[in-house]
């Protein structure tokens, strides 16, 4: 693990900041804590590589912390992980909406951060190129291997989940065919009879994250569903 990747952990209880901070920095990361917002805004924020903020802390939350960060030119394109016992789906969506790269539940398992925190770096590292492939499905720079399981925009590995890149897969295979959320869920979670419609919303926010420059080719049909469209609006 490069030594030089800093992570800023940032959560109002001091044990949970220590628990993060102790297996991250076993794992060959760097790490700095911060117990507030404010006192996260007071630090070189540009200097890290990955920021995970707790969203229930006193006075300023971690949404509000990461919508400034956001605003902070330097800071723009560092990845945001959320670390919340808020699970709702709205309050999905709202960590999404605000930049967010992952979104992890408590309680959490430790083994479930890091693997989150390694995803979500790699994304976010030098490019590399996708394998070749006869059955791959290409769009631009957007690249699907169905042998592989893995989808790649500009030689990025975008470290889909299995139902991610089933997602993707099938709206890339039909473009500007749309699928209603009752296809999508018989198709993706066939067996799955606790997943609410509602639930396609988050996971189609979490997939739009990892496309980039492709996120809006992903368009939703109000009162129909989603398909992946070729031409996009400016």
């Amino acid at each position: 693990m490069d030594g030089m990747t800093r992570i800023l952990v940032v959560d109002d209880e001091l044990d949970i900041c220590e628990i993060l901070k102790f297996n991250l920095e076993n794992s060959g990361y760097e790490v700095d804590m911060a117990l507030s917002g404010e006192e996260a805004l007071s630090m070189p924020l540009d200097k890290y590589s990955l920021f995970l903020f707790d969203v229930m802390m006193d006075e300023m939350s971690g949404f509000s912390l990461a919508a400034k960060v956001r605003k902070i030119e330097e800071c723009a394109e560092i990845p945001i992980i959320f670390i919340t016992a808020k699970t709702g789906e709205n309050d999905l969506l709202t960590g999404f909406n605000l930049g967010a790269d992952d979104y992890i539940c408590k309680p959490f398992r430790i083994s479930e951060v890091l693997a989150r925190v390694k995803a979500v770096l790699r994304r976010n590292s030098k490019s590399i190129p996708a394998p070749a492939g006869q059955g791959n499905i290409v769009f631009g720079d957007l690249v699907l291997n169905p042998e592989a399981k893995r989808a790649y925009v500009s030689g990025v590995d975008m470290s889909l989940t299995k139902k991610e890149f089933e997602v993707l897969q099938m709206l890339l295979a039909k473009p500007g065919r749309v699928f209603s959320r009752e296809e999508i869920l018989s198709h993706v979670w066939p067996n799955d009879v606790n997943v609410l419609e509602r639930s396609i919303d988050v996971n189609m926010a979490r997939l739009r994250k990892k496309m980039g420059c492709y996120a809006n080719n992903i368009v939703s049909r109000s009162g129909y569903g989603y398909c992946f469209v070729t031409e996009t609006k400016e």
